[in-house]
């Protein structure tokens, strides 16, 4: 069977009718649709020699290219078609092709009679060295038994995979052999929006194909991880172009294929491309150490939105806002506490939470960092030094606490809150205020606070009675604000809430 299956990974936004899709292929079913995921910035690559003086110089008038063969010419031989083997027996397959078992199709691809079955995957990518390195995606290789790899000139070789950077989505492939291969090098310069490109690569196993369009965006965040940050483009791609660069004029690779936006698996113009500065940083350290490792300070962070804002006596809603640093991390080394916003790194500002976990986790561990903190309405610097990201973060199953009371609870009518003090409430850790009870209709329920949740600190301050965050409320009302922020510790963690007090 030749037909092609994409592989659905974990991006798909329930509120929208269209999704993201992997461009990987894997032959073997009918064609079915599976959603993507992978990063962030750093610094851009090397230019190839040579101009494109047709196209380059009609760019440089503003009237567009006059044609893009010389182009084509000069970048198609680096780029290959990457094919892997992903499993060789039946009783591995409902991994890969997930058929119920209770399927009239099952036992054709587990049964006895099946017991030697290979599937296939299909994806691109592109030599940047030439001595055999390629670059391709982690989804592309991800779970492969073999990796083999076809040139434009239809040479078959076969690779090894010399690490993988799921966070990332890239992969690094090496093809020893007895010669020089021609290969491309990334951009020095991020494209601008607007700009020609061209995208390469293998859609649908077809083999080398190229298309054309623009840079549509920047910065995309497509819900895959902390690190989004991508290229958007309206070149054509499929499914199988996964792993295969996008040029601009000179030759240069601007970014990685990777994904696309899509009601159907096909292409709509809309794509995604890894940026090179993102690809060229976690290239290198897959080529030095087979592994990538990233910047970490250990802090919980979220937006500062409008009322978090008005509640600090902001401005402007920008930065990122610590609920809390972990223990022993180096941010809680340096001094960062609870309720700083995070206005800017080495300088540069930090728009919201995305930006810092960008910044810091291109940088290299052990370097130094400076931060500018906003605290108790005072900007101050904060010098650390970065850690490594611990490479699983641990998830904390915390309990809500009993509802049970050993006195009389208050309530907070601003609010619409019903609070005891915690060391008085089982469970609860002898920490902050307790929500015994919250009014539907109020404030703090549309807000989303519940009852079990302790409210650590209000305002600013440390609370530990209910009478204590009604002062809390009222001197933020003196002092002309419209909300008062609280720290509030959830089941699922700790967290700040802005809540309305008129």
């Amino acid at each position: 069977m030749r037909d092609n299956v994409s592989h659905t990974m974990f991006a798909r936004r329930r509120s929208r009718r269209f999704r993201l899709f992997l461009l990987a292929s894997a032959g073997g079913l009918a064609a079915a649709a599976f959603a993507v995921a992978p990063v962030e910035l750093g610094r851009p690559f090397v230019a190839l020699p040579g101009p494109i003086t047709a196209a380059h110089a009609a760019t440089e008038q503003g009237q567009g290219p006059a044609g893009f063969a010389a182009l084509v010419a000069k970048v198609k031989p680096a780029v290959v078609s990457v094919r892997v083997k992903l499993t060789e027996r039946g009783g591995t397959n409902e991994q890969v092709l997930p058929i119920p078992r209770n399927s009239p199709l099952y036992r054709f691809f587990n049964g006895p009679g099946q017991q030697e079955q290979v599937i296939t995957g299909e994806g691109s990518g592109f030599f940047t060295s030439p001595d055999g390195y390629i670059v391709s995606n982690n989804h592309v290789v991800d779970g492969a038994k073999t990796v083999t790899v076809t040139t434009t000139d239809g040479d078959i070789y076969t690779a090894k995979v010399v690490g993988t950077d799921p966070r990332s989505d890239l992969a690094l492939l090496k093809v020893d052999a007895n010669k020089q291969f021609p290969y491309v090098k990334f951009a020095e310069q991020a494209p601008n929006v607007g700009d020609w490109i061209l995208a390469v690569g293998n859609p649908f196993g077809l083999g080398g194909t190229v298309t054309a369009g623009i840079v549509s965006a920047r910065a995309r965040d497509i819900g895959n991880n902390p690190y989004d940050d991508y290229l958007q483009i309206d070149a054509p791609i499929n499914k199988g172009n996964s792993g295969g660069p996008a040029f601009d004029m000179s030759g240069n690779v601007i970014g990685v294929n990777t994904a696309i936006f899509s009601p159907s698996g096909g292409s709509v113009g809309i794509g995604f491309d890894i940026p090179a500065d993102t690809a060229k940083m976690v290239i290198d350290q897959l080529k030095s150490k087979g592994s990538v490792t990233r910047g970490w300070i250990g802090v919980e962070v979220q937006p500062v939105t409008a009322s978090i804002a008005d509640s600090l006596g902001m401005n402007k809603a920008e930065g990122a806002l610590v609920d809390q640093p972990q223990p022993n991390s180096p941010a809680a080394q340096a001094g960062i506490k609870a309720g700083d916003v995070i206005t800017a790194v080495n300088g540069e500002p930090i728009k919201d939470a995305r930006t810092l976990a960008q910044r810091i986790a291109v940088a290299a561990p052990g370097s130094k960092a400076q931060l500018t903190v906003l605290r108790n309405g005072q900007t101050q610097t904060i010098d650390l030094t970065l850690g490594t990201m611990p490479k699983e973060q641990q998830e904390t199953n915390a309990q809500s606490p009993q509802s049970e009371q050993s006195q009389q609870p208050s309530s907070e009518p601003h609010l619409g809150l019903s609070l005891a003090p915690a060391r008085d409430v089982e469970g609860s850790g002898g920490q902050g205020v307790v929500v015994l009870g919250v009014d539907p209709n109020g404030p703090a329920a549309q807000n989303g606070v519940q009852t079990g949740d302790i409210i650590l600190d209000a305002g600013g301050q440390t609370v530990q009675s209910p009478s204590e965050v009604g002062q809390a409320v009222d001197q933020t009302r003196s002092h002309g604000r419209h909300s008062i922020l609280m720290r509030v510790k959830t089941a699922q963690g700790t967290r700040f809430i802005a809540l309305p007090i008129g």
